[in-house]
């Protein structure tokens, strides 16, 4: 790899850092499982370019190579079930990123189980602590990756996870994220929105 190391003079001292080519470097991220198809005939792709747009109206994306199985599907479908993943999910999401539907039932490879959405004729995994209902409205082609830009229909969230105020604990489901190609589970809260100017 070629790269180029520079100083950079901040704050009274010299920082040194390389400077590499052009890259996807916004890590940690989400790592999720996408159902498509319908609902006897579902896949699950395991991404990790996912986010989201904009809140009103409630919009996510996924990215995802065209040469990939669910890629076709998603495509004539026009949606998506974004279902975000737990350490106890964690052999599942791997797999399921590294396995082709065109070969495997992963529902069954994975011992997961199906339920019916309320939007959307592709299936939700009920082992997720949520599961995201998605339409697509626009599709970019944008190089290795085509981006599908989708409208949230819906979000169904495991009960286990509310507390008495009524706020969803996320955290209790221990979701996990990946970065650089490997999987981490969530770290110690060092913080909430806005604590740096709370007096």
């Amino acid at each position: 790899m070629s790269y180029c190391k520079k100083s950079v003079y901040i704050w009274g001292e010299f920082m040194s850092k390389v400077l590499w080519k052009p890259g996807t470097m916004v890590y940690p991220l989400p790592a999720v499982m996408v159902t498509c198809g319908s609902f006897e005939k579902a896949n699950i792709i395991t991404v990790a370019w996912t986010g989201t747009i904009c809140t009103d109206p409630a919009m996510t994306y996924i990215s995802i190579r065209p040469e990939r199985y669910s890629y076709e599907i998603i495509k004539e479908t026009k949606e998506f079930v974004i279902n975000l993943t737990t350490k106890d999910l964690a052999y599942a999401t791997d797999w399921c990123g590294v396995r082709s539907g065109k070969d495997y039932d992963k529902f069954e490879e994975c011992h997961l189980t199906k339920e019916r959405a309320n939007f959307v004729s592709c299936p939700l995994i009920k082992e997720s602590p949520i599961s995201i209902e998605c339409q697509v409205v626009e599709m970019k082609e944008l190089g290795s990756h085509t981006m599908f830009m989708a409208k949230v229909l819906g979000v169904n969230a495991d009960e286990t996870y509310f507390e008495e105020s009524g706020r969803f604990a996320f955290e209790k489901a221990n979701p996990i994220t990946y970065s650089h190609g490997k999987y981490y589970t969530l770290g110690e809260n060092i913080g909430k929105f806005g604590f740096s100017v709370k007096k």
